[in-house]
């Protein structure tokens, strides 16, 4: 009964998730709001200052005011879901995907506004702070022309106003209304001359209005008696808005960047779901059904704290899928490996859970590190980036940990898979019979003919000559840098047609925007990106972005960033490098000992430094999505290290004590050959997603995917030759010191059942 209970409880639990994801997953993904780089809109971070040099201090109650106006101004324009921001007490960070009139919405936002009534000799009569808040509405007058309704707190104060002017004859029985009059001017009757944005109308006033009800007609249209409205109800802005940093998505670019992502998240998903059902057959399948909840999981999580997905965040759950099937292939190796020396599929899963439980607890407490100093340290998207990566791990850790071994538990203890190891991909023929007592440290590898020991020294040549060419080659051309780090303006054109570079030279001079920094990019070579060293203003944008509208059919994007905020992206930049090593590597000597800790740092900045040094090479632009990449693969990386680290640990522990460097270069071999396995297929599994990102995804994630995929590579290596190399020679130089190694069986290492070297 218990054993078909369990199979019962199997089935269940499969019909209960397919039944769950298929009735509820078309709402969830309805429910994800896309950022602008998917759906087209612009982000701006405002520089807050006063509105005179007359030593006015910037509070933060002032900035928190000011975003406040803001976003009663963003009502205006029926933007969803606004995202506003404070930011070091001084700025704001304004985020408006979806906005089609992007032009007219930056133009809003940072208007002063500042409403005043005027007679004809221009003296101020009345201004906002006369007016209810909120009153202001788009209306249409008695003619049918749209016009703008107010209404006044004190009617007989208007009514004296109204009465004092109505007794003055023509042409001067005015009441001039004025938006963001400044410095004033001679009178309304100069504005009339000489048309102003700030002049609104000059009603006559023929007799007093003691109406509280006040209605400003001019030559509007619909949309501005709205966006005026919005203005007035809003306020005056109390302080000075300088841009410092923006950047805008063409609505189509958004459209095309979603679809090529999620068609390439599809493919290289699908391609880690075949290797695993190819590889692992039954533990396999297991992992598949895991991975499409933690699927599920990670868009259910994410809208439920509302966050907002953008092209990193895709690529971040993507790659967590890639580092999720991490814990499965861990597990499944080990109990692969208790498979071989004959144990029972019973007692080799027990004891293949338990054994990688560990190295799976390390592995994701350091990618989790990376990213939580990556999401303090980061940057808007990055944040996205960061945020969807935390996400990804914990609920990789649950799905993968908890879930697969729940699964495949049930069928493991129902006795129905007892004398079939093929289902977990073991050929009888590779099983020690049950008679011999045969450990998993002697167990015979395919990569036993390799000596990593005796050939690192050749390892170590071969980086040190790749580092030292990758510096000269730095010295010499520098690094290609984006405006996030240079400062300036690029801008992305999109075109149905094949563009070269010389034509977009000849174009933009010929408009007055000259440079020759152009590159085509696009697998139909129909992108161009345009760069300046100068940081445009938002008329210059204005006015670039509807000149190249117009002549490519597609409006593009624009980024700008001020040389203010490019120097502290690369001071940052530094600090979550910095911080994500230190937390590290005082993670990594706590867990292990500050030897393993040592050389996992080295290879991290072994791996940080050669993808500097490709970037270098390749001349590939360096951006903010570079640092994303490289703390990424330090997260990564020490995954790997950390394995081979703790497989070293278990298979020291087994001894009493360890005698002579002979006898630790053994032991260092026989767990680089041990996890090597492991090794291969989980940077493989991770490669699937990244060159399906690289090749069909997003041209804007393409050097993103690049690094990643460089770094894939280079933490691969140094987990393998580099930093379980170094611990063998720190630790030789410990036994010369001690004359041997001995293993503390009473006291036991923090967190798990093993004793301490």
């Amino acid at each position: 009964m218990k054993i078909r209970g369990r199979i019962v409880s199997f089935l269940l639990l499969l019909v209960l998730f397919a039944g769950t994801i298929g009735t509820t997953i078309n709402p969830i993904l309805k429910d994800v709001k896309l950022g602008l780089d998917l759906q087209g809109g612009f982000e701006v971070l405002y520089q807050v200052k006063p509105l005179k040099d007359d030593g006015q201090e910037i509070t933060e109650s002032m900035v928190v005011d000011t975003a406040g106006a803001l976003s009663k101004r963003i009502d205006v324009l029926g933007v969803s879901e606004p995202n506003i921001q404070v930011e070091s007490n001084n700025r704001i960070r304004v985020q408006l995907a979806g906005v089609e009139d992007q032009e007219s919405a930056r133009a809003l936002l940072s208007t002063q506004a500042n409403l005043t009534f005027r007679d004809a000799d221009d003296n101020l009569i009345l201004d906002g702070s006369d007016l209810k808040e909120g009153k202001a509405k788009g209306d249409f007058g008695e003619s049918g022309a749209p016009v703008v309704t107010l209404e006044m707190k004190d009617p007989n104060k208007f009514g004296e106003v109204t009465a004092e002017i109505s007794k003055k004859l023509p042409p001067e029985n005015v009441l001039v209304i004025w938006l963001d009059f400044e410095e004033g001017v001679d009178s309304y009757k100069e504005e009339i001359m000489k048309p102003d944005p700030a002049f609104v109308s000059a009603p006559r006033v023929t007799k007093p209005i003691h109406s509280s009800n006040v209605e400003i007609s001019g030559s509007f249209t619909v949309e501005e008696t709205k966006e005026l409205a919005g203005i007035l109800n809003a306020g005056a802005l109390p302080v000075q808005l300088e841009e410092i940093y923006s950047t805008s998505v063409g609505a189509q670019f958004g459209e095309q960047a979603l679809n090529k992502t999620i068609l390439a998240g599809i493919i290289g998903i699908a391609l880690v779901f075949i290797f695993m059902l190819v590889y692992y057959r039954l533990p396999g399948l297991i992992a598949v059904i895991t991975l499409s909840v933690y699927i599920y999981l990670i868009l259910l999580v994410f809208t439920k704290i509302n966050g907002v997905l953008t092209l990193p965040g895709i690529a971040a759950l993507m790659l967590g899928v890639g580092m999720a099937v991490d814990a499965n292939i861990l597990t499944y190796e080990r109990i692969r490996e208790e498979l071989r020396v004959g144990k029972s599929i019973k007692s080799s899963f027990d004891a293949g859970a338990k054994s990688s439980f560990t190295a799976i607890l390390d592995a994701n407490i350091t990618t989790l590190l990376a990213a939580v100093v990556l999401f303090i340290f980061g940057t808007s998207s990055v944040k996205g980036f960061a945020m969807m990566l935390m996400i990804s791990i914990l609920v990789s850790f649950i799905t993968a940990v908890w879930g697969s071994r729940l699964l495949l538990g049930l069928l493991v203890k129902s006795e129905i898979l007892d004398g079939k190891p093929g289902l977990f991909g073991i050929s009888k023929k590779r099983i020690h019979p049950a008679y011999e007592e045969v450990d998993t440290l002697d167990l015979t590898t395919k990569f036993d003919r390799f000596d990593f020991v005796e050939s690192r020294k050749r390892f170590f040549a071969l980086s040190a000559i790749l580092l030292i060419s990758g510096a000269i080659v730095l010295g010499i051309f520098k690094l290609n840098l984006g405006i996030d780090f240079s400062s300036g303006t690029r801008v992305e054109v999109l075109s149905d047609q094949a563009l070269s570079a010389d034509k977009i030279e000849e174009y933009v001079d010929s408009i007055g925007y000259p440079t020759s920094d152009i590159v085509i990019s696009g697998e139909d070579k129909n992108i161009g990106v345009i760069r300046y060293a100068d940081e445009f203003s938002q008329d210059e944008i204005n006015t670039l972005k509807s000149n190249l509208a117009e002549h490519y059919g597609a409006e593009p994007n624009v980024s700008t960033v001020s040389p203010t905020v490019g120097k502290e992206l690369v001071k940052n930049a530094i600090y979550a490098l910095a911080f994500a090593a230190i937390g590290i590597i005082i993670y990594v000597a706590f867990r292990f000992e500050w030897r393993m800790g040592l050389a996992s740092i080295i290879g991290l900045l072994h791996d940080a430094f050669f993808m500097v040094a490709v970037f270098s090479i390749l001349r590939l632009e360096v951006d903010i999505t570079f640092v994303a990449a490289v703390l990424t693969i330090i997260g990564y990386s020490i995954n790997d290290t950390i394995v081979t680290f703790d497989r070293i640990r278990e298979n020291m522990n087994r001894r009493k004590e360890i005698k002579d460097a002979k006898e630790l270069a053994d032991i260092v071999n026989k767990s680089l050959r041990q996890t090597l396995t492991r090794s291969v297929n989980t940077v493989l599994t991770v490669i699937f997603v990244v060159v399906a990102l690289m090749l069909l995804g997003a041209e804007s994630i393409q050097n993103f995917s690049i690094a990643l995929l460089i770094g894939l590579i280079a933490g691969t290596y140094s987990s393998i030759f580099i930093s379980a190399q170094i611990w063998y020679n720190l630790k030789k130089r410990e036994m010369q010191e001690k004359g041997s190694i001995k293993i503390d069986k009473e006291k036991k290492q923090w967190g798990s059942d093993e004793p301490v070297v």
